[in-house]
């Protein structure tokens, strides 16, 4: 594939002696470490995806593959022109061999994308697949069209795994069935909202109704609207893919106005311990999805540490609770290790993408391989699926929250701590 960079740069490689376990040779022998181009939201709205990089990057720095590689880490400020902008940066000025992106489609789809038309392989993870894979399509609204990627892939669970946790939890309380849609206009919004291929349809599949007043600008202040259409269709359960500091206005004004629901189980916003001590006691029982936790029972390729390993030492490194993209960040690099130990050419874009559809990896959130399992054909190629559960978060005496698992039909493996219990 030709592209800008390559009309810029030329490579060369050479022979060399192996210098550390489980590397290619060829980026030792040029002098140069391998380079990872990493782009997270540090700043913005949904920087808390973000809080334990600097964290994840300097353990897996410090590990003996680490020591092969160098990481350039670019700030999106959770903005998606300044995602694509610091992508193609890192592509074309820094030379990167292998690009790592994560958190929220704002942020991995205009990285992956940016990546695929400059030839460059990318690895993402922490976006539902759908929203991934069908909103960098032409044209998301025609399934005729979708084609796969040749440089892009992507490990993480689908909206459809977070239908059926999330009615699941529902099931174990006594409910209307009523639920009210809180749907912003980005890309989760829209593919989640979608009334006929979004979670709607999943959640009317289980017996529920979802009443959605519509689409609204993230970052808005007035939830007004909403409030009183949930007020008005007896809605007993709120459920949604809201950023932080959206749900927290959305919760204090329908508080406010006399909203009490049964349930409340929203993507996004309630993932972070920060986002729910915020909220004080109204925070008791909200919640959510859970991808990672120190209850998982998996452990690192790189470290042989088990999650519940990896989460203490991250409290005991920075003071905070753990928090669920650590787990994810880790396995992002675990991968990255795992993919270009596989390769004679890093510089190569072609053989490492081959390389990463050949991975068959048990990492700290499970197994990561391209095979295919429990994907639809037209996504099997660019994305692994990985297992997910559901929590509540539980206010303790002194004032913090644990998330305490209340259903793991998809992953008996991971177990539960209680069953779920309603708000108030």
């Amino acid at each position: 594939m030709f592209t800008r960079r390559r009309f810029l740069t030329t490579t060369s490689a050479t022979g060399l002696t192996l210098a550390a376990s489980g590397l290619a040779a060829p980026a030792i022998a040029q002098g140069r470490k391998i380079k990872l181009g990493y782009v997270s939201p540090q700043t913005g709205p949904l920087a808390g995806f973000a809080e334990s990089d600097a964290y994840n990057i300097a353990r897996f720095l410090a590990t003996e593959a680490g020591q092969n590689f160098e990481v350039i880490v670019k700030d999106s400020q959770s903005n998606p022109t300044r995602a694509a902008d610091v992508a193609k940066d890192l592509i074309i000025s820094d030379e990167i061999d292998l690009m790592l992106v994560a958190s929220t489609p704002e942020n991995t789809n205009p990285v992956a994308t940016t990546c695929e038309a400059e030839g460059i392989p990318v690895i993402s993870t922490k976006a539902p697949w759908q929203p991934w894979f069908i909103g960098q399509q032409g044209n998301p609204g025609d399934p005729s069209t979708w084609r796969p990627f040749d440089f892009a892939f992507h490990y993480f669970w689908g909206m459809e795994d977070m239908g059926a946790v999330f009615t699941a939890m529902w099931n174990q309380l006594e409910t209307n069935r009523q639920i009210g849609g809180l749907f912003p206009n980005d890309a989760d919004g829209n593919a989640l909202g979608d009334p006929n291929l979004g979670l709607p349809a999943i959640y009317a599949a289980a017996g529920y109704t979802t009443h959605d007043p519509g689409r609204y600008q993230n970052l808005s202040d007035d939830f007004t609207a909403q409030i009183n259409a949930f007020k008005a269709a007896n809605a007993e359960i709120v459920t949604g893919v809201v950023i932080p500091p959206d749900f927290t206005t959305f919760w204090n004004q329908a508080r406010q106005q006399g909203f009490s629901p049964k349930a409340i189980s929203v993507a996004k916003a309630l993932l972070f311990p920060q986002s729910v001590e915020t909220l004080g006691a109204a925070g008791h029982n909200l919640s959510c999805e859970i991808w990672w936790s120190p209850s998982h029972p998996f452990r690192s390729s790189l470290t042989g540490q088990s999650a519940r390993d990896l989460a203490e030492d991250y409290e005991a490194d920075s003071g905070r609770p753990w928090t669920q993209p650590i787990g994810f960040i880790h396995s992002l690099f675990e991968v990255a290790s795992d993919v270009m130990g596989r390769v004679t050419s890093p510089e190569d874009p072609e053989e490492v993408a081959a390389a990463i559809a050949a991975t068959d990896l048990e990492t700290m959130v499970g197994r990561v391989a391209w095979n295919g399992e429990g994907v639809p054909d037209f996504a099997a190629a660019n994305v692994c699926k990985t297992p997910l559960v559901g929590g509540q978060w539980r206010r303790r005496e002194d004032g913090g929250f644990d998330l305490v698992c209340v259903e793991n039909g998809l992953a008996p493996q991971i177990p539960t701590a209680d069953t779920m219990q309603p708000l108030g």
